[in-house]
């Protein structure tokens, strides 16, 4: 097949290759750098908690005419109600937990000095039930005491003697390993903590970006904060989640009705926790792919329509070319190869724009720089759909009779 001639023909339609080969740029251009944000929304979907998330019930809770001193008493009094329900392993209160969305975040170092933070984490509250109701893996050192655990008023929270903190930010402080027994500073306190407990991994409350660079950076503090609102976490046995999800207020109201449960979210399995919580970075991934079929769907169109009404146009010179001994397949070739030069162009034009894009949305929001490899998928699978969308009107072209050629205009 001699390219000369395709070349010709295409100089004597420009508008509409002109504007095929753009459509198929931005195409590729739009596809390369939403197929990124469909990642990387993916893989914030599926990050761990560091949890067991299984037969985890959580309880938003919030005191209604009580004296804050008079929490720690209550909340002891809920703790026992709830642990001894059948059907209940263990339970636990907590300010925050991961997925929640608030809670506190605060500075770390290994010095008392503020001159720069080593890293940022966020700080649970908890005792030393937390471990085991939110089902985390212990892999150095040990769990809190009874005896370790106290209630403190949020407004006069300094620090504690000792911590468990996670696996991330154990690696993040002492890089070479040897976080366990080793101090830190936090909340810019003076007085240091003591590591006495890593866990394998244990996420932040947030979701959103601002929060990924600290995302598995967490502190387990030896403490239950006073006041009206916090949650109650329950580790169910299997097969109980569901009975338990009704049965566990109603055992809280008992105990106390001086309290209020949110109708929204105030009770939800942790399934439903993390639903909510990454509620947009879902929507958002069904966006970009929808919007991904849509561009490929009206680009594949838009070569059909193209070629059909080219064929429209030559079927007098098709019907000239089998008169003189061109074959069906030799047609078919040159339909084919047509579009793969304007096709070629249009990639060549839509992978500058795909990286150009790209190098703007990382400049001015927080996205990934594109991969060479998106960009050379991308170029292959828009060639691929030019080819399959041509092959019906070329097919149509090969079948041509002779007879055309002395057939009037």
């Amino acid at each position: 097949m001699q390219i000369k001639p395709i070349l010709a023909a295409l100089k004597r339609h420009k508008a509409g290759t002109v504007l095929i080969a753009l459509q198929i740029a931005l195409t590729l251009a739009i596809v390369c750098n939403a197929l990124i944000i469909i990642r990387q929304r993916t893989e914030h979907l599926s990050r761990p908690t560091g949890m067991i998330e299984t037969d985890l019930l959580t309880v938003a809770n919030r005191w209604v005419g009580v004296d804050e001193k008079a929490t720690p008493s209550l909340g002891k009094t809920d703790l026992e109600a709830l642990r001894g329900m059948p059907g209940v392993v263990d339970a636990t209160y907590a300010n925050s937990y991961p997925l929640r969305g608030g809670g506190w975040s605060t500075s770390v170092n290994i010095t008392p000095e503020k001159k720069k933070e080593m890293a940022h984490t966020t700080l649970y509250f908890s005792d030393d039930h937390a471990l085991a109701t939110m089902g985390l893996k212990l892999v150095g050192g040990r769990n809190f005491r009874p005896d370790e655990i106290d209630w403190v008023d949020p407004k006069a929270f300094d620090t504690t003697p000792v911590v468990i903190v996670s696996k991330a930010l154990a690696d993040k402080l002492y890089p070479d390993g040897s976080a366990l027994g080793k101090v830190l500073y936090h909340s810019g306190a003076t007085k240091p903590s003591t590591i006495i407990g890593i866990v394998e991994r244990l996420q932040v409350p947030w979701t959103g970006t601002w929060a990924g660079n600290f995302a598995e950076n967490a502190i387990l503090i030896p403490r239950l904060l006073t006041g009206n609102f916090g949650s109650y976490l329950v580790r169910t046995q299997p097969g109980q989640l569901e009975r338990l999800t009704k049965a566990a207020p109603a055992l809280l109201f008992k105990t106390n009705r001086m309290r209020v449960i949110p109708d929204e979210r105030g009770v939800r399995t942790f399934a439903q926790v993390r639903e909510q919580a990454y509620k947009s970075d879902r929507g958002m991934a069904v966006l970009m792919g929808v919007v991904c079929a849509v561009l490929l769907a009206i680009t594949a169109a838009g070569i059909v329509g193209l070629t059909s009404f080219w064929v429209g146009q030559r079927r007098k010179q098709i019907g000239v070319r089998r008169a003189l001994g061109a074959t069906r397949h030799d047609i078919l070739s040159y339909f084919l190869t047509e579009n793969l030069l304007i096709g070629a162009g249009g990639v060549i034009v839509g992978a500058v724009l795909a990286i150009g894009m790209n190098l703007w949305l990382v400049s001015h929001f927080e996205m990934e720089r594109l991969s060479l490899l998106y960009v050379a998928a991308g170029v292959v699978a828009l060639l691929l759909l030019g080819q399959g969308a041509v092959l019906a009107p070329a097919m149509k072209a090969s079948r041509v009779p002779p007879v055309e050629a002395t057939r009037s205009v």
